[in-house]
């Protein structure tokens, strides 16, 4: 937990912005879910961290990988040893702009795009999704869900399952951000 408020504490310096532009989520969930001839798969987290600059519009995600979580723990077992790698490769981070975004910090629903780079298995790919921003007083939700091609970076899925496992991936993604403090 310590490593995540120094990582988000980073970027805000970083970023050079006043703690009042700054929100944070602690607990940010990710999920994921890949649909094939033989077999749907799935998987959650809320381990994940992020921060957004209502100002600069800057948007940074960061995920341990390891902490996906899949209905089948031998799923859970090839995609951390097999296919992503945790060890090696243990975060997904995405670092991001939100474009032609109205005034984040007045209350409503806003449909948003935002375009960035999102860093998997160590290699990265930029990326624009579409997403919706709702503010309601203090709080700030996030929600997008975009496509993910394993190939683009660098996941090899072996022949002999090749079926099991489609080449594209949906994720998504669900933010409740507060006023960052220290």
């Amino acid at each position: 937990m310590k490593y995540w408020l120094l990582l988000i504490g980073a970027w805000i310096t970083v970023s050079a912005a006043s703690a009042q532009d700054v929100y944070s989520c602690k607990n940010t969930r990710l999920s994921f879910f890949s649909s094939s001839p033989l077999e749907d798969i799935e998987a959650k987290t809320d381990k994940g961290a992020s921060a957004i600059n209502i100002k600069t519009k800057d948007v940074f995600f960061k995920v341990p990988i390891n902490t996906f979580q899949f209905k089948k723990k031998l799923m859970q077992e090839h995609f951390n040893e097999n296919y992503l790698e945790s060890d090696k490769y243990p975060y997904a981070e995405f670092k991001g702009k939100i474009n032609d975004a109205p005034e984040i910090g007045k209350d409503g629903t806003y449909p948003v795009t935002v375009t960035g780079t999102l860093n998997i298995h160590g290699v990265e790919k930029a990326y624009t999704a579409k997403g919706t921003i709702t503010t309601q007083g203090t709080t700030i939700t996030v929600a997008s869900t975009f496509n993910v091609r394993v190939a683009d970076h660098g996941i090899k899925i072996p022949s002999l399952v090749i079926q099991n496992v489609a080449e594209v991936v949906a994720v998504t993604v669900n933010a409740i951000y507060t006023p960052y403090s220290k």
